[in-house]
């Protein structure tokens, strides 16, 4: 009931009721929020904020940010937008007024095409470094993160941008047929790491991940939805609309409860890459460096130019 009030709320006024913020990953309180504005007086302002790559409009008053993708052509996760993704995620993480983010993108018919290719073909050793470590840090801002996070799929999503997807708590997908969501980088020659494994098994289990993996499959929407990659369906149009809708339902819970839920849930797969994250970086640049890789590499890079023109 508390939950469908809420959802109105959003649909008429964009706004919810400010609560507590969530305690933090290693079970220390947060802040106490600010105190509730006095009858009469206008509404906290919408604060948003814009980078080259991400959006991001924050509504103090009802504690919901959106974050949208506008990098076009197919918002790769270049390293510039990863920096800007974690950058973001870490301004909206320590405004204790917010408690939860859509993430979407303002592009038509693509969510994320995943990381950007040209990173990782043709560059130095430091920078398949720097650029590995900022994947690094944007998934464990993202699947760590003490807010409520919805992604609104509208468009395709592989690789990367499926990792980003599956980072969220919930995922709900625009109903159209040709928009495919999964990790296939099998496809492109390339190896996921542990960490999008874990994340991918977690979502789907083992044996739907197992195969997903070693076919690189990239799957339709309604399959998607079938294998439980995504948790809803939903027209083109009332994409947003039914994101509010969820975010509002999870809002309406004690935020402790849920949060010590997700952390009991989450904890050992971040813990895990926390544990070797230098040795993840090493396998990466040493794998990536392969000639056999580059050369891969460089073979998908020419045929996308091929499709293009």
């Amino acid at each position: 009931m508390a939950a469908a009030a809420l959802a109105r709320r959003i649909g008429r006024s964009g706004v919810l009721p400010l609560c507590c913020r969530p305690p933090a990953w290693d079970g220390a309180p947060r802040p106490p929020p600010s105190p509730p504005q006095p009858p009469g007086l206008p509404l906290a302002p919408c604060r948003s904020f814009s980078n080259n790559k991400i959006q991001v409009e924050l509504d103090e008053s009802s504690g919901v940010a959106m974050m949208k993708f506008k990098s076009p052509p197919v918002n790769s996760l270049s390293l510039e937008f990863l920096t800007e993704f974690s950058i973001s995620l870490e301004k909206l993480e320590n405004n204790r007024a917010c408690r939860g983010v859509i993430i979407t993108s303002t592009l038509p018919k693509i969510f994320s095409s995943g990381l950007d290719i040209t990173e990782m073909c043709g560059k130095s050793v430091e920078h398949y470094t720097e650029f590995w470590r900022a994947v690094q840090e944007m998934w464990l801002r993202l699947y760590g993160s003490n807010m409520v996070t919805v992604a609104a799929v509208n468009g395709s999503s592989p690789a990367g941008g499926c990792l980003v997807a599956m980072s969220c708590d919930y995922r709900i997908m625009a109903e159209n047929p040709k928009f495919s969501i999964g990790l296939n980088e099998a496809q492109l020659g390339i190896v996921a790491p542990f960490w999008f494994k874990d994340t991918f098994v977690n979502v789907v289990g083992h044996r739907i991940a197992e195969r997903s993996l070693q076919l690189g499959s990239l799957h339709p929407a309604p399959e998607a939805h079938k294998l439980g990659l995504v948790d809803e369906l939903v027209p083109e149009e009332k994409l947003m609309e039914k994101a509010a809708a969820v975010m509002a339902q999870w809002l309406a819970l004690p935020d402790h409860a849920r949060q010590l839920t997700k952390t009991m849930m989450r904890k050992a797969v971040l813990d895990r890459l926390v544990a070797h994250r230098e040795e993840d970086i090493k396998n990466f640049v040493t794998f990536v460096s392969k000639e056999s890789i580059q050369k891969s590499l460089r073979m998908y890079m020419e045929m996308l130019k091929k499709r293009k023109s």
